[in-house]
C-alpha cells in the first residue's frame, strides 16, 4: 500500500533492523532508518526542495523525487541522444513510475518487488529490495531483460553529512586507476563552482589536484563549501569484492556498501556542497556525497560511455553489454553499523562466511552479519 513519503507515494518495508521507503515514481530509496536498539541512523539524504510543489513541478521527476539511492539505466546526464535513443537523466529507471508486482516473504527475507517497462530501448527491469532479519542491511538486485547492446547502468547513493568539516571519512577498496571529470563539473558563467582540477589523475583520494595547484583531501568531508566537483575511481577487478565506506566518528557509526568489480567498475564521487547557485540548488544543497557506483564514463550518458573514450581506450571497459535471453543481474549492499571511540576510518573490510569484518586504520576490529554471497554468487 503507497503513503506519502517526503511528499512522494511510496512503499515501505521493514525488519526491526531496517525501515525504508521506496518511491513509486523513479524508485528511489529513501529515507532509511536503521535501528540499534534505542538508537536509530538514517544515513540517506533526501533533497531540500521535497516540500516544495512549485519547484517540483518545474523539474524532470528524477530530480524532483531526489533522495537516498537510485538505480540509473543509462547512468549520467544522456543529453546526447546515442543511435537515436533519447534517454532522460539518469535513465527511465530514475524518473518513470514502477509497478508493485508483490511483497516476498521468507523465512529471514523480505524482498519488495517492482517492475517497469522500458520504452527508450524497449526491455523490462525488475527491481528486487530485500532486508534479512538480523542484518542492518539493504539488498538491491536489479534484473535487465529483453534488450540489446551496450548499457551504462549504475547506483546513486547519496549520504548526508552532519554540519561539520571533515565529519565523515571516506575510504575504499583498491583502485587500478583515478581521474577527475574530464571539464568543470560547474562553470561560474553557469552560477556554479568547482574546485577540482579538471582532467588530472592522481593515486590517492587524500591528494588530488585542485586549481589552486595544491593537492586536496577528498576522504575527508565536507569540505571546499561553495565548491561542487566530480571525481571516479576504477576498482581493482581482481577483487572478487569491492567496497566504500564512510566513517562518522563523532557521530559513531559506519555507512559501508558492497558490489562485484566487474559488474560495476567504477566509483563516482559527486561532492555537493553549496557550489551550484541557480535552481532549484540554490547553494542550499550542501554537505551531501554522492556515492556512484557505476559502469559509465563519468557523467556522460550512454552516448559518452558506448562511444570511444579515454578510460575505455586505457581498456576499462565504460559499458556493460545486454544479449537477448539473456538476464544482466546487477547487485549491490548498503549497510550500516555502530563504531567504537576512535575507529577512525576503514582499513580493510574482509568476508568471512555470513559476515564481514571492518578494520580501521587505528586497528580497531568490528564485524557485522552480512549474505556476501548475495554478492558473490549470483545464485544466491
Amino acid at each position: 500500500m503507497l503513503e506519502s513519503v517526503f511528499g512522494q507515494p511510496s512503499w515501505r518495508l521493514a525488519t526491526p533492523e531496517v525501515e525504508l521507503a521506496l518511491t513509486q515514481q523513479g524508485g528511489h530509496l529513501g529515507p532509511a532508518r536503521f535501528q540499534f536498539g534505542d538508537r536509530a541512523i538514517s544515513p540517506f539524504h533526501v533533497a531540500p526542495w521535497w516540500d516544495e510543489p512549485a519547484t517540483r513541478e518545474a523539474l524532470p521527476p528524477m530530480l524532483a523525487t531526489l533522495r537516498g539511492d537510485f538505480f540509473c539505466l543509462p547512468f549520467g546526464a544522456n543529453d546526447v541522444p546515442y543511435e537515436g535513443e533519447s534517454h532522460p537523466p539518469h535513465g527511465e529507471s530514475s524518473n518513470e513510475v514502477w509497478t508493485f508486482e508483490g511483497r516476498e516473504e521468507g523465512a529471514v527475507r523480505t524482498t519488495l518487488h517492482l517492475s517497469l517497462e522500458t520504452r527508450v530501448r524497449k526491455g523490462r527491469l525488475d527491481k528486487r529490495i530485500a532486508l534479512v532479519d538480523g542484518h542492518h542491511a539493504i539488498y538491491s538486485e536489479h534484473v535487465i531483460t529483453g534488450m540489446e547492446g551496450p548499457l551504462s547502468p549504475g547506483h546513486h547513493a547519496m549520504l548526508a553529512f552532519p554540519d561539520e568539516e571533515g565529519s565523515g571519512v571516506l575510504s575504499t577498496s583498491p583502485f587500478v586507476w583515478a581521474r577527475t571529470a574530464p571539464e568543470p563539473l560547474e562553470k561560474p558563467e553557469q552560477r556554479g563552482y568547482s574546485f577540482l582540477a579538471a582532467d588530472a589523475s592522481f593515486e590517492r583520494l587524500d591528494a588530488v589536484p585542485s586549481i589552486t595547484g595544491e593537492p586536496v583531501d577528498l576522504t575527508r568531508f565536507p569540505a571546499r563549501r561553495g565548491f561542487e566537483d566530480l571525481a571516479m575511481i576504477v576498482s581493482d577487478p581482481s577483487l572478487d569484492i569491492a567496497w566504500t565506506a564512510v566513517v562518522f566518528p563523532r557521530a559513531g557509526y559506519v555507512w559501508f556498501a558492497l558490489k562485484d568489480p566487474r559488474v560495476l567498475r567504477n566509483t563516482i564521487f559527486w561532492l555537493s556542497n553549496g557550489g551550484r547557485h541557480y535552481p532549484p540548488w540554490n547553494g542550499r544543497h550542501a554537505g551531501v556525497m554522492g556515492i556512484e557506483e557505476v559502469t559509465a564514463y563519468f557523467h556522460y550518458g550512454l552516448a559518452g560511455s558506448a562511444d570511444h573514450n579515454p578510460l575505455s581506450d586505457d581498456g576499462f571497459p565504460t559499458t556493460l553489454h545486454a544479449q537477448p535471453g539473456q538476464p544482466l543481474v546487477i547487485r549491490y549492499i548498503m549497510a550500516v553499523q555502530p563504531v567504537p571511540a576512535g575507529f577512525d576510518r576503514v582499513e580493510r573490510l574482509e568476508a568471512a562466511g555470513d559476515q564481514v569484518r571492518l578494520v580501521s586504520a587505528s586497528g580497531i576490529e568490528i564485524v557485522a552479519p552480512l549474505d556476501v554471497s548475495f554478492i558473490t554468487d549470483i545464485d544466491a
